[in-house]
């Protein structure tokens, strides 16, 4: 992560990349500010379905966690290996992950296209954890 932002800012003998132009340091911190607060409902989230709070901040372990708590079998660690497949892989997770919160399809495309306001109504809000049976 924090080679792609040094690549982003990265200035050739003098000139401005028109990327690190666009986003500048008010860009990262905004950029910066967003991905704590999806970490935090995301750990909020965790703690909600009685899973440890901690576990959101792990890379991989985070998404086998997701998994169990989306009710999808453990395998599918495996399918997020293969190109393509997945990007259907993570949204049937989170269509699930919805509907364990009592949270219908609309919100599922919520989380997908803006989890940065999404994530947080399903962590602060009154939804509860309810595993539906597969």
């Amino acid at each position: 992560m924090t080679n792609l932002i040094a690549m982003m800012l990265q200035q050739d003998s003098g000139s401005v990349s028109p990327l690190s132009a666009a986003m500048g340091t008010g860009g990262v911190i905004v950029w910066l500010v967003i991905m704590v607060v999806i970490i935090a409902a995301l750990w909020k989230i965790f703690v909600k379905a009685g899973e440890p709070g901690w576990a959101a901040i792990v890379p991989i372990y985070n998404f086998i966690v997701m998994l169990k708590i989306a009710g999808k079998p453990l395998w599918w660690i495996v399918l997020m290996l293969i190109p393509f497949v997945n990007f259907v892989v993570g949204i049937l997770m989170i269509v699930a992950l919805a509907r364990n919160f009592g949270k219908g399809t609309g919100f599922a495309i919520g989380l997908i296209f803006l989890p940065f306001i999404f994530y947080p109504i399903l962590a602060w809000g009154d939804a509860t954890y309810h595993p539906v049976a597969a």
